[in-house]
């Protein structure tokens, strides 16, 4: 399972259910859902969070918000999630960099503008999209995630 996998699944579990999880649904798996899963199922599933919660004292808020904001989901936004997980798995080093850079950058567009730079990305070869993160590289990450 990989780590983003597992804080996915981890947000599911720290909110109290597995609703946004569909590898616990029966109907999809033909596995049972949480309340059928065996002491030794559900400690398996949860043993990822325990270890990252005592490991990482310092972002158990943190992951306790990931959790109330992934309950808060509607299955469409979880869904859409779980893609951006599965996009951002498949990514090099190189193009989650681009990626940091153009999300730092567009966070703070209008919609307007943030369309028009889209565009502009779009329509620059791979020497211009370096050329433009270096020019406009993301803040400094202040904790490597492994991610």
């Amino acid at each position: 399972m990989s780590r983003l996998t597992q804080v996915a699944l981890a947000a599911a579990l720290l909110s109290g259910t597995a609703a946004g999880c569909p590898a616990l649904h029966a109907s999809e798996t033909g596995l049972p859902q949480w309340e059928q899963l065996s002491e030794a199922q559900r400690a398996t599933l949860i043993a990822p969070v325990r270890e990252r919660w005592n490991a990482e004292p310092g972002q158990r808020e943190a992951m306790l918000e990931r959790a109330r904001r992934w309950q808060q989901m509607t299955p469409d936004e979880r869904q859409h999630a779980r893609r951006g997980v599965k996009r951002w798995s498949h990514m090099s080093d190189e193009q989650r960099e681009e990626a940091r850079a153009l999300y730092h950058h567009m966070r703070t567009l209008e919609p307007d503008a943030r369309e028009a730079m889209k565009a502009k990305w779009r329509g620059m070869d791979a020497a211009e999209r370096e050329a433009w993160v270096e020019a406009h590289p993301a803040p400094h990450r202040s904790r490597e995630r492994g991610d």
